[in-house]
Formats: structure tokens, sequence, C-alpha cells
């Protein structure tokens, strides 16, 4: 699974037949645009969680879809700058666990 942000909805009127006519959103992966076949009504801004291979094609509809990207999840909160932050082992970045190790 990846967490994205959608930058930007994509339209694309001409089609293959099995490609439906599902809604595409072009997404950020680190410093990469994809794009992603959005399964659950995501807008531009919202950081999402994105799945990848088969996984994508059957969150789209079925294992025959056309897909290498699916959005599958809007995420209520996501702050990329203390995950970084975690990533890199500061423990002062962690919002759930106040400074000094209580709680």
């Amino acid at each position: 699974m990846l967490i994205c942000k959608v930058l930007k909805p994509l339209v694309s009127t001409n089609r293959i037949a099995d490609f439906q006519h599902k809604h595409l959103q072009v997404v950020l992966d680190g410093s990469t645009q994809k794009v992603a076949v959005d399964a659950v009504g995501a807008i531009p801004g919202d950081w999402v969680i994105c799945v990848g291979s088969s996984a994508a094609r059957e969150a789209a509809g079925s294992k025959s879809y056309p897909s290498d990207l699916t959005i599958v999840g809007i995420i209520d909160h996501w702050d990329p700058d203390a995950a970084k932050e975690m990533a890199a082992g500061n423990p002062a970045a962690n919002p759930a666990k106040p400074p000094g190790g209580a709680g």
C-alpha cells in the first residue's frame, strides 16, 4: 500500500471498453506523478491509501480490470512532515506519545 496525495482529476473520454467509466486521479507518490483509479471519491488535496498490482485490479472491480494503482481509502488526518521526522528517528514527532515516554 502507498500513501499518496491527490493532485487533480484526469479526464479521458476515449478509452478501451474494459476501462468503463471509472474516475481517474493524478496522485503524487513522493516526487512521482501517477494515475490511479478512484474507487472512493477522493478530491484534490486529499491524502489517500492506494494499492497496486492485482489488489488494484480487484479494488477497481475485477481481476481483469486494467489498473496498476487504485485509491481505496481517504486518510482522515496525515501530516507528511511528522511522518518524515518519525522515519528519521525523531521521537518528538510522534503526536500519540508525549515527550518523556509517558503514555
